[in-house]
Formats: C-alpha cells, sequence, structure tokens
C-alpha cells in the first residue's frame, strides 16, 4: 500500500501537484521546487505570506550540493547528523528560484530520516518541506485532521501513523559565524563540537 502511495506522490509531483508526506518531524507539504507554479500552490494552501521562505528537502548532500554552496562546515555536519533532525541556512545557488525563499539570498534544507521521504526525494528529487497546515494553526499530528485542514488542495496524501517529533534545530552558516536559529532535537554543544572536530 505504502509502496503504491509513493509513486502515486511522485507521479503527482511530476504534474505539478501537491503531497503531504511524513518526515522524522512531522508530515510535510511537498511541491517540485523547480515548478514555480506548484511552489506558488504550496503558498496558497497554506495561506502562507510570499515573503516567508519554504525550506527543501532532499535526498543526499549530492543534491545539497546542486542548489546551494557548501564549505567544509557544512559537510561535517551532513556527515554527522544527516539524514536527521537538521535544518542548515546556507548560500543558495541560481537555480533555486526566489519564489521558495520568499526573495532571499538563503535556502533552507533538511535531508529528512524517514524512508517513506527519502525514498520519495531519491526517485524524484528536492521537494519543499514546509509542514502540512494552515499558516499559523498548529500542524496536525495525523492524516485525517491534516486533510481536514487542507482539504482538496492535496493531490495525494501518505499516511506514516501519528507523527509528532522533536523539531530539527536550524543552523545558519551563511557566513563564518555558526547560528543556532531554533534549539531542536540536536544540542548546541553537539554542532558545534562536530564542525571543531572538522577542523
Amino acid at each position: 500500500m505504502i509502496e503504491s502511495n509513493i509513486s502515486k506522490a511522485i507521479s503527482a509531483l511530476k504534474k505539478g501537484n501537491i503531497i503531504v508526506y511524513p518526515t522524522d518531524t512531522l508530515y510535510g507539504l511537498g511541491a517540485d521546487i523547480y515548478n514555480d507554479n506548484a511552489v506558488r500552490k504550496v503558498f496558497k494552501i497554506k495561506k502562507r505570506p510570499f515573503k516567508d521562505p519554504l525550506s527543501v528537502a532532499v535526498s543526499n548532500i549530492t543534491e545539497l550540493e546542486k542548489i546551494a554552496d557548501v564549505d567544509e562546515r557544512t559537510r561535517q555536519l551532513v556527515k554527522q547528523f544527516m539524514p536527521g533532525k537538521l535544518t542548515l541556512i546556507l548560500k543558495k545557488k541560481e537555480i533555486i528560484s526566489d519564489i521558495v525563499t520568499g526573495g532571499f539570498g538563503n535556502v533552507a534544507i533538511r535531508i529528512p530520516d524517514n524512508k517513506i521521504a527519502l525514498k520519495i526525494l531519491t526517485n524524484f528529487g528536492p521537494i519543499t518541506a514546509t509542514s502540512a497546515n494552515i499558516h499559523g494553526l498548529k500542524t496536525p499530528y495525523i492524516i485525517n485532521d491534516i486533510n481536514m485542514q487542507l482539504k482538496e488542495n492535496v493531490s495525494v496524501y501518505i499516511d506514516n501513523g501519528r507523527l509528532e517529533g522533536q523539531p530539527s534545530t536550524i543552523v545558519d552558516l551563511t557566513d563564518n559565524q555558526v547560528r543556532i536559529i531554533r534549539k531542536g532535537a540536536i544540542p548546541e554543544k553537539n554542532i558545534l563540537d562536530a564542525i571543531l572536530d572538522g577542523r
């Protein structure tokens, strides 16, 4: 059943449609990041201001390097903590549309530690990783509640049970400083130690 849903999800993404998929934290709202119309649908479904950037999910460091500038600190953190509950804010490459990043020159990227998410990302490519909810409302933990909130705007829902994982730690690596933007599952000390160990 899950396999057929994954195939349906990939097919929907190819058509520019929107999916709800599981991650290692909460359910995410997925669209092809290279399809501006699909990305706009995500903003509309969430009722999210276009100036608020969307995060992106990728399957591995190779995909990450295609869309963002990667230095040795980034490589160390990816090696230590990804896939996992870590979001990195990096300088974006031209290939990423300003619509995804809210007009900013940076992009927030995750490699979620969830087999279903990784299968979709590996077989399709990078997708949006914003939470599956209306902007400003709490993200529901189960698919039925998400469906009630988002209605018929989503093409495929992949049910992976109840999801309420601890939020990812968000780290900004866009300049020489390492800034923890949001404390989450990975402690700040572990982040800094991983970077120091790589030097």
